[in-house]
């Protein structure tokens, strides 16, 4: 059947591409005010309609990627279809997301000599080049230190500086950063499968073609793409065994976000194993030299950067938001409103505890992870991926898009295990969170919910139907594409 074959699906998706797009000029998340009048916002009617136009188009994005993997194709065509989906995207406003006006803001804030790790956007000069960013950057962020390393700092002066102050130019030229991004993951995740023996194809579908990704890195110029990006391109070149390098890059990805800073102990792992001697000294090795290596790349780009080391105390600072998706923060309100109700106690400093449990419970998981790895009962890689999952899952403030965190790398190692499968529906439900102006009102949270429990289904009935193939988009050429059992990628790692 023609809608269902690989440039059926590949329409589709562009179709329900465009519709985002479409909806997002009239119902996304548009500055405060534009100049040039080409972003302006409108009633509540037609906001809402571009609301309705942008969930329709998510949907049928959502059906046809699902339903691309079951199409069996390529690498070559697979990419075709990531350039199809993009292409809509590209002139959009921002969507499902505001940060980008917080990143223009920030680069303004360093051009204007104010240090972004002690004020908020509020200090812009409103006349200058982060105007009227700042004066479009939600409400959480007005005030609130930037939490990003100082090369992301570069790259956002650098665009304030040449977008003149025009907000439009300067959102196009992030979205410029987030191309690139996106073409560094796919680099990453092609070559990652390719050293692991796996899938390139599926690696692509699941990682590169998922609509969250589209989503939040391409619609909503997240930094959190060019992290990931940073970080496989230096998992990558550690398999290789140029461990110094792809260490390098880590520190470059920990200076646009610190989660990165993870790969370093499985970059580790990789390096205790291929290095000779005694343990204690393969051990060391390990342990202390790509944290060195990562460590004095962040201190040269801080120095390079001139924003100082500020960004070593707020990294936390978002952590103070409460959002609904972390179940530590929720659990954590729940029980202080409980205690508050029951005994009158302040409901802060038990919220604040759960929090502080949920992440040494997240360390303890780390761990175990990497000591599996360096035992050789995982994969290196793919322990990663859990890791960086395990963060996300039990961290005090969670974001949509921080589940790609974990889910690319995933999708270069075990797209077809269990943990892919529940990636996989997980990033469809997720991608239903957000309304387009970045939003997260109640009815969405309901979307999530049936999208979760209709990707059960869906999984389950082709479980039933197909029970020797793969459970993911792609399933169909897994063996084909050359997947390889868990061992012997192990000990291809090992030898790297």
């Amino acid at each position: 059947m023609w809608a269902m074959s690989a440039v059926g699906c590949r329409r589709w998706g562009t179709a329900g591409a465009a519709a985002i797009a479409v909806g997002g000029w009239f119902a996304g998340a548009l500055p405060a005010r534009d100049p040039w009048g080409i972003w302006v916002r409108h009633g509540s009617l037609v906001t809402g309609a571009g609301t309705v136009l942008a969930y329709a188009g998510l949907s049928v994005l959502v059906v046809a990627w699902w339903r691309y993997g079951k199409a069996g194709a390529g690498v070559r065509d697979t990419l075709v279809t990531l350039a199809w989906w993009v292409a809509p995207l590209l002139l959009a406003p921002p969507l499902y997301s505001a940060d980008v006006y917080s990143y223009i803001a920030q680069g303004a804030m360093v051009l204007e000599g104010h240090d972004v790790y002690t004020a908020g956007p509020s200090v812009v000069d409103p006349a200058g080049l982060g105007g009227d960013a700042a004066a479009s950057v939600g409400g959480n962020w007005t005030d609130t230190p930037a939490p990003y390393g100082p090369f992301f700092l570069i790259l956002a002066r650098a665009v304030a500086w040449t977008a003149g102050g025009a907000i439009v130019p300067a959102v196009l030229g992030m979205r410029l950063l987030a191309l690139g991004a996106l073409v560094l993951m796919v680099w990453g995740l092609r070559h990652l499968a390719r050293h692991l023996g796996r899938s390139e194809s599926a690696a692509l579908r699941f990682g590169a073609l998922n609509p969250l990704l589209l989503m939040h890195v391409v619609g909503g110029m997240h930094n959190d793409g060019l992290m990931i990006g940073l970080l496989l391109a230096g998992v990558v070149f550690a398999l290789r065994g140029r461990w110094i390098a792809g260490s390098a890059l880590i520190g470059l990805a920990l200076m646009i976000k610190s989660p990165a800073a993870l790969a370093l102990l499985f970059i580790g792992v990789l390096v205790g194993r291929a290095a000779s001697g005694p343990l204690v000294r393969r051990t060391a090795k390990g342990l202390l030299a790509p944290g060195l290596i990562a460590g004095a790349v962040a201190v040269a780009v801080t120095l390079i950067a001139g924003t100082g080391f500020g960004w070593l105390r707020t990294q936390g600072v978002a952590a103070g938001i409460h959002t609904p998706l972390s179940a530590t923060s929720d659990l954590g309100l729940a029980l202080g409103t409980l205690l508050h109700v029951l005994v009158g106690t302040d409901p802060d400093p038990v919220t604040g505890a759960v929090r502080t449990l949920g992440l040494v419970a997240a360390l303890a998981v780390i761990a175990h992870l990497g000591w599996r790895a360096a035992r050789g009962r995982v994969e290196p890689v793919h322990a990663l991926g859990l890791a960086l999952l395990a963060l996300v899952a039990l961290s005090p403030m969670v974001q949509p898009w921080y589940l790609l965190w974990g889910m690319t790398v995933i999708a270069a190692t075990t797209w077809n295990g269990r943990a892919g499968t529940v990636v996989a529906v997980l990033s469809a439900a997720l991608a239903y969170e957000t309304v387009p102006k970045g939003a997260t009102p109640p009815f969405a949270f309901v979307l999530v919910g049936v999208v979760c429990v209709i990707g059960t289904l869906v999984v389950r009935r082709e479980r039933t139907a197909s029970p020797g193939e793969a459970r993911l988009p792609g399933q169909r050429r897994a063996v084909n594409d050359g997947a390889r059992a868990a061992d012997g990628v192990v000990g291809a790692a090992g030898g790297s």
